[in-house]
């Protein structure tokens, strides 16, 4: 009989990687999860090693995904937040290893390769989820609750944009045109947009894309547009950009009886960048009053049209409280590799697309 998360111990979790995503994203998160504990950091970097120790005083720390694996008994869950091109060997050692798993997005470079590590987990009845976190934004909350709730009626189209001004490179594997770092925007960012547009509405069953370099020596896409036509007739235009002077709106949703225009991203990012927690009792992912969406018809909101709606807050604990929930047996897994594998379908349509220039058929 699963133990409930008030009488259980916390699952002790092994974190792979402690740079953005194990440092701002996943390594807070856990911290914050009553019903989880970081008990392992891997990374090979002498200074990631010092500041995972400072910021998670007891955490032992490893120099290699195989040192961590190799005390799978001392484990309940690994979470791997290491490179892209690491992702399906890490996890695939991991859950060989016996051990449950959660992959940050993209969970592999293609689609078959994640519909392989779902037969794996299968096969050995383990846990294997996807850290697709921004199903827990607040504008994307929000938009599901007034879809529910029919406020726009059927709606018709989407548009969604990640988008940044971030004109001179960083450097690093994400901005690699190498084919095995999985690097550039259609997979990083394109990854949440694409994830958000098939919860929404559904199997995709047509892709059109344009995608380019735009910044002076990059290597991968920095400017990428995705048209999707779903089974369901909805069509959704989303857009993944470092390259936009202008932000346009997070979202743009039009239905037969409404629409609703949201700008500005939702809050949790920046404060997890800044050192802030979702603390117990304290208030997360709550955005003011004059970020609030629009809903209306027939006017612009840049003009006051429209009816404010109040943004629900962002709950990126959530995804870690509903893991926790699945591996005791009380909840459902919160993102499953399969999902993934649908994501991954169409992001590599996408990149068909662009490179021939012609839409791809599902």
């Amino acid at each position: 009989m699963p133990m409930s998360s008030s009488t259980a111990q916390p699952l002790r979790v092994g974190l792979v990687g402690y740079g953005l995503a194990g440092s701002v994203f996943h390594a807070p998160l856990i911290a914050a999860s009553p019903d989880l504990v970081l008990d392992t950091v891997t990374t090979g970097n002498p200074e990631r090693a010092a500041q995972a120790r400072a910021e998670h005083p007891g955490v032992r720390v490893v120099g290699s995904a195989d040192e961590l694996i190799a005390r799978a008994a001392e484990l309940d869950l690994v979470v791997i937040a290491s490179p892209n091109k690491t992702h399906v060997p890490v996890a695939t050692a991991a859950l060989k290893a016996g051990l449950p798993v959660v992959v940050d997005k993209p969970l592999a470079g293609t689609a078959a390769e994640a519909r392989g590590l779902a037969a794996l987990a299968d096969a050995r009845g383990l846990l294997l989820s996807v850290f697709q976190n921004r199903r827990w934004d607040n504008d994307f909350r929000t938009l599901r609750a007034l879809i529910a709730d029919d406020a726009l009626g059927e709606v018709q189209r989407f548009e969604s944009r990640f988008e940044r001004w971030r004109p001179t490179l960083k450097g690093g594997w994400r901005e690699s045109g190498a084919p095995e770092e999985i690097g550039g925007l259609l997979y990083d960012l394109g990854s949440h947009v694409v994830d958000q547009a098939l919860v929404l509405f559904g199997p995709a069953v047509r892709v059109y894309a344009e995608s380019d370099v735009r910044r002076p020596g990059a290597e991968a896409d920095d400017d990428t547009f995705v048209a999707i036509t779903h089974a369901n007739g909805v069509h959704s235009h989303l857009w993944v950009s470092a390259t936009t002077a202008q932000l346009g709106p997070r979202f743009r949703v039009l239905g037969r009886k409404a629409g609703y225009v949201k700008y500005g991203l939702d809050p949790q990012e920046a404060a997890l960048r800044e050192g802030l927690r979702p603390e117990p009792g304290a208030v997360w992912g709550v955005e003011p009053e004059e970020l609030w969406g629009r809903l209306g018809s027939g006017e612009s909101p840049l003009t006051g049209g429209g009816t404010p709606v109040e943004t629900l807050p962002g709950d990126y604990p959530a995804y870690y409280a509903a893991v926790a929930a699945a591996l005791r047996g009380t909840g459902e897994n919160p993102v499953t590799a399969y999902e993934a594998a649908a994501a991954l379908e169409v992001l590599e349509a996408a990149r068909t697309s662009a490179r021939e220039g012609s839409a791809v058929t599902l």
